[in-house]
């Protein structure tokens, strides 16, 4: 049974009639227990009150911490992901230019061959050019020495 301060505050003892109770020391002790029991009840309620907005905060905390931690993977999650793929293009960017790089040779390999064949080409004329030109002046030599015209 639960007693309230009000209870305590209206509480009757019944006198006896030799050497009973003095009823203002009951009257005035009952009213000390009551303002007692009303700040304890009070601060009872506060504290209950206190511990429900506790509680709460709590829990908000934990659902924060919890979107915190999650939003901390997921940070983690597109930072590797970035970094994967960076290596990636990266890798990509590499070949291409190895790729790049072969064609340049192949195709200097192939002009510096063309060069050398137009060099052989044109020493080859030129010495051609040069036996012509030999003949033609020994031809004219002899004619001009008189070897052809007798």
């Amino acid at each position: 049974m639960k007693i309230t301060p009000l209870d305590i505050q209206q509480q009757q003892f019944k006198g006896k009639m030799l050497g009973g109770l003095d009823p203002e020391d009951v009257d005035a002790f009952l009213q000390t227990v009551s303002s007692e029991m009303e700040s304890l009840m009070r601060e009872n309620s506060e504290l209950k009150e206190q511990h429900i907005i506790h509680s709460r905060e709590l829990l908000e905390m934990g659902e924060k911490e919890k979107a915190l931690r999650e939003t901390m993977l997921a940070a983690q999650r597109i930072t590797e992901e970035m970094k994967a793929n960076a290596q990636k293009e990266a890798a990509l960017l590499i070949s291409e230019a190895e790729l790049k790089a072969e064609r340049i040779v192949m195709n200097s390999e192939r002009r510096l061959a063309e060069l050398k064949g137009e060099i052989e080409e044109t020493k080859r004329q030129k010495m051609q050019f040069e036996m012509s030109l030999k003949a033609l002046l020994d031809s004219h030599y002899r004619m001009l020495s008189g070897d052809g015209g007798q």
